[in-house]
C-alpha cells in the first residue's frame, strides 16, 4: 500500500507555530513515527505553502496512491481549486487538521474541499494523520 501525506501552508512551521494549537512535535518527527508505526506502509510525504503546488502534486499522485491525507491548512477555507483536484483524481482523500476547528475562529468553521473527500478528521493534534491512514486501512 501506498500512501501520500499533502500539507499546506504554514505546516512547515509546526513545532515552533503556535505549540499551544499545533503542538511542540516538527512534522518530520512525526512523520518518524508514523512509518514506523506502519512500516507495511510507503508513506511519502510532500509539503507546500503554495496552492499551485498542492494542487500540482495531488494531480500528480492521484492515480497511482491508495489513499492521500490532505491537510490544506488556510486553503480548506478558501479553494473551489483544490476541492476540483479532489474530485478530479480516483485517490481516495482524507481531510486532516490538527486543532479542531469548529472549536477555533467562525471563518474555519467551513471547508470548501469537505464535500469532495472521503471523510474529515480533525482535533486529534498529529495524532489526526494515524486516523486517518486507518481510515485508509479500512476501505
Amino acid at each position: 500500500m501506498r500512501l501520500q501525506i499533502i500539507n499546506g501552508p504554514n505546516i512547515n512551521l509546526l513545532g515552533k507555530r503556535e505549540p499551544s494549537i499545533y503542538g511542540s512535535v516538527t512534522f518530520e518527527d512525526y512523520l518518524l513515527q508514523l512509518r514506523s508505526k506502519y512500516p507495511e506502509i510507503k508513506i511519502d510525504y510532500y509539503q507546500s505553502n503554495i496552492e499551485g503546488e498542492i494542487i500540482d502534486k495531488i494531480q500528480e499522485v492521484g492515480f497511482d496512491v491508495d489513499g492521500i491525507v490532505l491537510n490544506a491548512g488556510a486553503y480548506t477555507h478558501t479553494s473551489i481549486a483544490i476541492q476540483d483536484a479532489i474530485r478530479s483524481v480516483t485517490a481516495p482523500v482524507i481531510e486532516v487538521h490538527i486543532s479542531n476547528v469548529h472549536q477555533r475562529e467562525v471563518f474555519r468553521h467551513v471547508s470548501l474541499i469537505a464535500a469532495a473527500c472521503k471523510g474529515v478528521i480533525c482535533g486529534f493534534g498529529l495524532r489526526s494523520y494515524q486516523l486517518a491512514v486507518e481510515a485508509l486501512l479500512d476501505k
